[in-house]
């Protein structure tokens, strides 16, 4: 099980990340913060594949996460951006049919971890988002999006495109912010997989114990899941309909770079939806 040391020493890493302003160092500190993490959950998913007392005392479980309030526009967002960090820390998602929450099954370190990055990381999506409508950049551009025209057999999808609108440009600006903190956080959790498997070579040609170790968490992870899940359907972030602007979105994409990880809060401590 993971212990207080390590659990002190990734909080002081996500403290870093937000107390300084260089984009370069909040990135070093973030992707260490998760490289520990992924290497905790490893070494967890190894130790329990050489002891059957551990498998039986520690188990995949699932834990429901608010998002927000029903009728608040943009939770898919918030939504996206949870989701991101789930799958860069081995959990899988069920999410509610109006996105006031998620269930989370997984290991509970590995969702621990999750929720921590999301506390801090959906605050920052939102203030980063608020500056870039305030700072007027959004004006002038335009967003495309599909509608259907016409009725019955005559009617015919087009492409129609519009000044961008404030919620528009939000949405855009907040679901790039989230594609890109996935891709920082999986190459972070890729490069501690690599140099944990670096570390236990292949003998004889045979799968590392370590990779035998993974491969064993994830299918006790996808049993536990089709087990508990009642999900239907398929959860889409955003949809033809909704609108895409490129210049939302590389902005969304240039917040999501410089995003630091981390709120200055241990594991373990409270956590709730975001409001307002």
């Amino acid at each position: 099980m993971r212990d207080d040391k390590l659990l002190t020493r990734i909080s002081a890493l996500l403290r870093q990340a937000e107390g300084t302003d260089n984009p370069h160092e909040a990135e070093t500190f973030m992707q260490a913060a998760q490289r520990l993490a992924t290497a905790a959950s490893i070494d967890l998913a190894v130790a329990r594949s050489h002891d059957p007392a551990g498998r039986r005392a520690s188990a995949p479980v699932s834990r429901q996460i608010a998002i927000g309030t029903a009728g608040k526009r943009g939770l898919k967002t918030y939504v996206q951006l949870f989701v991101a960090i789930a799958r860069a820390n081995d959990l899988t998602v069920d999410v509610a049919g109006n996105s006031t929450f998620v269930l989370a099954y997984g290991f509970p370190g590995d969702i621990d971890t999750t929720e921590t990055l999301y506390t801090s990381l959906v605050v920052q999506m939102v203030a980063a988002s608020d500056a870039y409508l305030r700072s007027g950049a959004y004006k002038g551009e335009e967003f495309s999006r599909v509608v259907r025209r016409g009725s019955g057999w005559r009617a015919r999808r087009v492409v129609e495109t519009k000044p961008l609108s404030p919620i528009t440009a939000r949405l855009n600006f907040q679901s790039a912010f989230a594609e890109r903190i996935g891709k920082r956080l999986n190459e972070a959790r890729e490069q501690a997989r690599a140099d944990a498997l670096g570390a236990d070579p292949d003998e004889a040609h045979q799968p590392s114990s370590t990779a035998v170790a993974l491969r064993d968490k994830e299918i006790e992870v996808t049993d536990f899941y089709r087990s508990e899940s009642k999900a239907r359907g398929t959860w889409r972030p955003s949809s033809a309909s909704a609108g895409y602007s490129e210049a939302a979105r590389q902005a969304g994409d240039r917040a999501g770079r410089r995003a630091k990880i981390g709120p200055d809060r241990e594991f373990g401590g409270p956590r709730g939806s975001l409001e307002g």
